[in-house]
Order: C-alpha cells, then sequence, then structure tokens
C-alpha cells in the first residue's frame, strides 16, 4: 500500500479539489484510482499500464490520481499521461482513496497502488466480475501468484494469513486475501459503505462493511510483483498491523465483549455455585475461598464486560458505523430502564441481605474473631449480587439515551 496511514475516523469525504472540472469530461465505464504520495519513479508505468487495459477490453475509461501531497512532481506527470488529479488534503491511504472514489463518475472503480506492483496490465477477470454482477471484486494475490521479493515475509506467513483468518472468523467473509490492495467495485455500492477510516486500515474496512451489508463479493487471482521504488514503502509493519488488528476487534464486538463476557461469567458462577458450600477437591487439587474469590472477579467481570456490549452495538448502530439487528434491537426494547431497574434492585437487595445476614451471625459471635474460609463464602455472594445489581441498573438508563438521540 502506498499512502500514509493515519488512523483516525473521518465523519464525511475528504475535501477533493480536481484539477480539471468534471463536467467536461465525458462518460466513462470504468475509473482506475490511484493514491498516490511522491511516486514519480513509478506512477507512469501505472497509468499506462491501466490505459493500455482500457484499449485491450475496448473500455471507455479514465485514470485518477488521488495526490496526497506529493513534492516530486507525481501531479505533473499524472496530468501529462492523460490522468486526472485530485487533491486530497486529508493524509493516509484511505483518505486518498476515499477523495479519489468520491470523485469517480463512471458505474465501475478499480483501486491499486501507484508502486507498479500490482498487474493494471491485466484487469480483465476483475471487469468481467463486475459485468456479472458483482458489487466488489477483490485480487487474491496468494491464488494468483507473489514473485520472489514481492512481499515481506513477515507479511507473506504471518500477518496476512493471520488477519484474515480473524475477518473470515469475526464476519465469515468469503475473501482469502483481506489486504490485497487491487480491488473493483461498483461506485455506489462502495460509497453507501461510508467508508471513514483514513489510514491502512481502509483496506480492512472495506471488507468488513462490504461484508456487514451483504454486498456481492468475489476474488480473482493477480499477480503481485515488486515494486518499482528506490525508496523505502509507506507501510509500516507493526503500526499499520495493529491498526488493521484493533479495526476488526472495534468491529466485531462479539468477540471483544460477548463471548468473553460469557465466557469469563458462567465459568466464574459454575465456580462459585460448586463452592457456595464448601471447599472442594479434584484431581489432588483443593479449590477453597481464593478460588471463589476467583471466581467472584470472572462474574463481575462478565457482567462489566456484558454490559459494554450492549452500549457499543446500540451506538455502532445508532452512528451507522454496523448494520442494525432485529433480534438485539428487539431483546434490547424489552429490556426497558425499569425492568432493568427492577431486576437491578432485586440483585441489589438480595446482596444487602447477605451482607446482613453475613453482620448478624458476626454479631453472634461477639464481633470477634471469625473463621474465615468458612464465614466469607456469604460476603463474596454479597459483593457480587451488589455489583451486579448496579450494572444492570446503570446500563439499562444509559441505553435510553440512544432513544432520546434517535427521537
Amino acid at each position: 500500500m502506498t499512502v500514509n496511514g493515519a488512523s483516525q475516523m473521518s465523519e464525511s469525504p475528504p475535501v477533493v479539489t480536481a484539477t480539471r472540472p468534471q463536467a467536461l469530461l465525458a462518460p466513462c465505464e470504468l475509473t482506475v484510482v490511484l493514491p498516490c504520495l511522491n511516486e514519480s519513479e513509478t506512477l507512469a508505468r501505472c497509468i499506462r499500464k491501466a490505459y493500455e487495459s482500457f484499449r485491450v477490453l475496448d473500455i471507455v475509461g479514465e485514470v485518477i490520481v488521488a495526490d496526497n501531497g506529493s513534492t516530486d512532481g507525481s501531479q505533473e506527470i499524472a496530468e501529462a499521461e492523460g490522468a486526472r488529479v485530485v487533491k486530497v488534503p486529508a493524509r493516509g491511504y484511505g483518505a486518498a482513496l476515499r477523495g479519489g472514489i468520491e470523485a469517480v463518475r463512471g458505474p465501475y472503480a478499480l483501486m491499486a497502488d501507484a508502486d507498479d506492483s500490482y498487474a493494471l496490465d491485466d484487469i480483465g477477470d476483475f471487469v468481467d466480475a463486475l459485468r456479472r454482477g458483482a458489487d466488489l471484486v477483490i485480487g487474491n494475490r496468494f491464488d494468483g501468484g507473489i514473485e520472489p521479493g514481492a512481499m515481506p515475509f513477515l507479511h507473506r506467513r504471518v500477518g496476512n494469513p493471520a488477519l484474515t483468518q480473524l475477518g473470515r472468523l469475526f464476519f465469515r467473509a468469503p475473501i482469502g486475501d483481506f489486504h490485497c490492495g487491487i480491488r473493483a467495485f461498483r461506485t455506489d455500492a462502495v460509497r453507501d459503505l461510508r467508508l471513514r477510516t483514513n489510514g491502512m486500515e481502509f483496506a480492512s474496512e472495506m471488507v468488513v462493511r462490504a461484508t456487514l451489508d451483504h454486498l456481492s463479493i468475489v476474488e480473482v487471482p493477480t499477480v503481485l510483483r515488486p515494486d518499482g521504488r528506490s525508496r523505502r514503502p509507506h507501510l509500516r509493519t507493526w503500526r499499520d498491523g495493529w491498526r488493521h488488528l484493533k479495526f476488526l476487534l472495534a468491529f466485531s464486538p462479539h468477540w471483544l465483549f460477548l463471548y468473553p463476557a460469557l465466557a469469563l461469567f458462567f465459568v466464574g458462577a459454575i465456580g462459585l455455585g460448586a463452592l457456595a458450600f464448601g471447599p472442594r477437591a479434584a484431581g489432588g487439587v483443593h479449590f477453597a475461598t481464593q478460588t471463589m474469590l476467583a471466581c467472584a472477579t470472572a462474574v463481575i467481570a462478565g457482567i462489566q464486560i456484558l454490559g459494554l456490549w450492549v452500549i457499543a452495538r446500540l451506538y455502532a448502530s445508532q452512528l451507522q458505523l454496523m448494520p442494525t439487528s432485529a433480534r438485539f434491537n428487539h431483546w434490547v426494547r424489552r429490556f426497558t430502564p425499569e425492568r432493568g431497574l427492577i431486576a437491578g434492585l432485586v440483585l441489589f437487595v438480595g446482596g444487602i441481605v447477605c451482607f446482613g445476614v453475613a453482620i448478624f451471625h458476626w454479631g453472634s459471635a461477639g464481633f470477634g474473631n471469625l473463621n474465615l474460609p468458612s464465614t466469607i463464602r456469604l460476603p463474596i455472594f454479597a459483593m457480587v449480587l451488589v455489583i451486579a445489581g448496579l450494572q444492570v441498573t446503570m446500563v439499562s438508563f444509559v441505553t435510553t439515551l440512544t432513544e432520546i438521540e434517535s427521537a
């Protein structure tokens, strides 16, 4: 990928400025969008390959160079080669592509890096898939071939496969190469996704949003060649890999919040139930009050994270970051503040009663020293019930904020 990333989100498309009035340009079927930041060494070759593909495929097309502030004469090279230059002030790979996509006038667009690593001279499969009705066509470098020196070992054997598998697991995306930089799509379909990221994670966002919106996604083999630049790539392995991972987790509240919460809650609850009336032994290992405290911690953590899941899922839908879920919304509507308040009060009062009983037993012993292993179990239950009651009550009231905002 060829343009420096930025991790911030943007509510609106980046401001773009075209060097020629768009109204004067003839309609075209396919637009090739090249994000560009100081790509003078390879930009001309990429543009020529794109135009040669138009000629071979008998396509009326144009090339847009989404310039991200080049200082090496890339803009002049692009214009000399017949491309339309769109200036995108907001820095970042995603920002440049969003600006370029916004300037597309035809029904189809194809994006690729401007470093001459992608096969812009062989885009027929992409065009055919679009014409057959696909909304998004993504290249697969592992199927098409990766030439020696084209991809670092760590990216090829660890980073790309790991992030791709996570994307397939989290979102059931039918993609074998999540981060391939050459992609074709229906312009209106991708614009409707409301893509927001500015950095390298834009590649993940496009796939994730397209999957969540149930777009028709197709993969085609493509060849990755060593890029033609003499300078260091804009892509930074650890920084941009972490951005991709953060994005995948942020857009998958089930995996980030719900599943860990349920695992903590049920494991902790089983432990609390097993130790409620005394120590237990299994396989020569003895479990007592220390284990009970750990289980109580797990239950509390599970309840807290579950509340975060509810809030995160609500606001993700409210901000149109994720599609709404009819089943989730139905469940939330049933969990009214009144019902939440009642459930929270029941739990809270139950905890207070447990504390009261514990204090009563302490008083019956003259408020002296107690046998800790046998007397601490009830206060542990009381603590769990009090915290759970407060959490349920607070979450039920927070959910009303989304109703106020959408009213």
